[in-house]
């Protein structure tokens, strides 16, 4: 999942970025509101962690602005030496998931994460399941009945994320987005296949254990998703007529 990091504090910022590269998650910086902004408006994010004390900016000014404009849907933690409770209701009032006082532990904020991530999408527990297949996100493992399925960290990104929003359509550029990095560093995905062949990679996997149903559709011109358990599986193609 793509985090914007808002932290003013170099070698903070670092630390949390080195624990959240850990976790699987892919992190941008920004040190100031204004960088802030500029950041949200060209990307989005899954996470904004936000420090209220910027030095340009008031974070609540910047987390107002966040959920009105394309980052709306992202998950929000404030992260601040501001805790009193007139800091945390406003928080919370403006849109913010959850707040969390400096000094905080890191595995403590990772923890809040992945609740808030189970909240957001109706998770009540470490695992997904689709037809015979279960996704492990404490393990980061995939098994169909008891046979395990081996897979790499980014085809594991790549189902956790089409599994999250199950039957919606997500674009290349929102699987780029969330699981490659942001656009500013890693536009040169979207120009290519490199998205493509990990959902064939996928694929391939996924029919060695279930031969009979095709879990990933592709929506033509537009990108993938995860076909519900309930739906039909599209038809194949006819075969074109005999010359």
């Amino acid at each position: 999942m793509n985090v914007l990091i808002v932290e003013d504090d170099r070698a903070l910022a670092r630390e949390l970025g080195l624990f959240l590269y850990d976790e699987h998650y892919h992190c941008d910086y920004a040190r100031t509101g204004r960088e802030a902004s500029e950041k949200l408006f060209v990307n989005e994010y899954d996470f904004v962690l936000l420090d209220l004390g910027l030095p340009d900016q008031d974070g609540l000014e910047l987390l107002a602005q966040a959920r009105r404009e394309r980052n709306k849907d992202a998950s929000i933690i404030i992260l601040s030496a501001r805790g009193s409770v007139d800091d945390r209701i406003n928080g919370l009032n403006l849109g913010a998931d959850d707040y969390l006082p400096k000094p905080y532990s890191l595995l403590e904020l990772g923890s809040r994460m992945q609740a808030v991530t189970r909240r957001k999408h109706g998770v009540v527990e470490d695992k997904l399941a689709f037809g015979g297949f279960v996704l492990n996100l404490s393990d980061r493992s995939l098994k169909h009945g008891d046979t395990p399925i081996v897979v790499t960290r980014k085809e594991f990104d790549l189902l956790h994320y089409l599994l999250l929003h199950r039957a919606k359509v997500l674009t290349r550029l929102q699987l780029s987005e969330h699981i490659w990095g942001s656009t500013m560093t890693d536009s040169s995905d979207h120009d290519s296949n490199y998205i493509d062949v990990h959902v064939k990679n996928v694929r391939k996997k996924l029919a060695q254990a279930d031969a009979e149903n095709e879990w990933i559709e592709t929506v033509r011109g537009i990108g993938y998703r995860l076909r519900p358990d309930n739906a039909t599986p599209a038809p194949a193609p006819a075969p074109a007529p005999a010359a």
